[in-house]
């Protein structure tokens, strides 16, 4: 396990996402990241997923996007906890927090699991 302060694991999602190119960024507007320590208890039941998770994905890929009506912008949720009980260095850490943020905004682009494994992004 891993420990840095909140401020640096919150620089180190804005790094990741630095890493989007800037033609990208128009179909992020309505994406909202969010770091929480760990999923609670009824959002692993409301998504059936494990306690451990690392990030996810809330909201209608955009391919899905014209035949849906939804006003609510989309989710990507990282878990800091989760994510620092995972690694044992700071460089594993900050990989992890990349390749967790690049996942799960991928999902955002109606990449699937299989897809983003091939992009090594799993």
């Amino acid at each position: 396990m891993i420990s840095i302060s909140a401020a640096e694991f919150d620089q180190a999602v804005r790094d990741a996402l630095a890493l989007i190119p800037e033609d990208f960024a128009p179909y992020l507007e309505n994406v909202i990241v969010e770091v929480r320590d760990r999923p609670d208890a009824s959002l692993c039941e409301a998504h059936e997923v494990p306690e451990d998770l690392l990030g996810l994905y809330v909201g209608v890929p955009l391919e899905d996007k014209a035949s849906t009506d939804c006003p609510y912008p989309d989710q990507v949720l990282i878990f800091r906890d989760n994510l620092c009980e995972m690694c044992d260095t700071r460089a594993e850490l900050l990989d992890e927090i990349r390749i967790t943020v690049l996942h799960e905004i991928g999902h955002h682009f109606g990449l699937d699991e299989d897809r983003l494994e091939e992009l090594g992004y799993d």
